[in-house]
């Protein structure tokens, strides 16, 4: 129980410093660049309104070349926004599913290792109270047939 532990944590200490450090250095990455172009949008948006005051006191729109230049940035700064984010959202889901099947896979290990400790346990015990000793191959033996009876009854799925 001790060793699946240890190797549980030992595991755990893999992904989380080859996946998730890198996923989190990316994430931070995107989101340096979208802070980025939403104050580049802030900044033209405050030039804007600061060019339009100056250029005409009496005009409140600035010019319609002006108008769609920063609608353009806007619109460019927002699709790569959305972009960013369905990446990132795809990138987390693929990730996220991976670590589960590894999860898995090292918890069918860790119960496989149990039952077999389990099984060596009892045939111990059960070889004291009878007061005969068994041979390693009957002993084995009589497991296999328990855990494949307990496999078609469909006890052995509760776990």
């Amino acid at each position: 129980m001790i060793v699946a532990a240890l190797n549980f944590l030992l595991f755990l200490a893999i992904i989380w410093r080859f996946g998730f450090d890198p996923i989190a250095n990316i994430l931070a990455q995107r989101k340096a660049r979208i802070d980025q172009g939403l104050a580049d949008a802030e900044q033209a948006r405050k030039d804007r309104d600061a060019g339009v005051g100056r250029a005409r006191p009496g005009r409140r729109r600035g010019s319609p070349r002006g108008q769609r230049l920063i609608a353009t940035a806007q619109k460019s700064a927002q699709e790569l926004r959305d972009a960013d984010i369905a990446a990132t959202r795809e990138e987390l889901a693929r990730l996220h599913e991976r670590a589960t099947a590894d999860l898995q896979a090292e918890r069918d290990r860790a119960m496989a290792d149990l039952r077999a400790q389990v099984a060596d346990l009892a045939l111990a015990a059960a070889g004291k109270l009878v007061g005969e000793t068994m041979t390693a191959a009957r002993q084995r033996r009589l497991v296999e047939e328990y855990l494949h009876e307990r496999a078609e009854t469909g006890e052995g799925r509760n776990n």
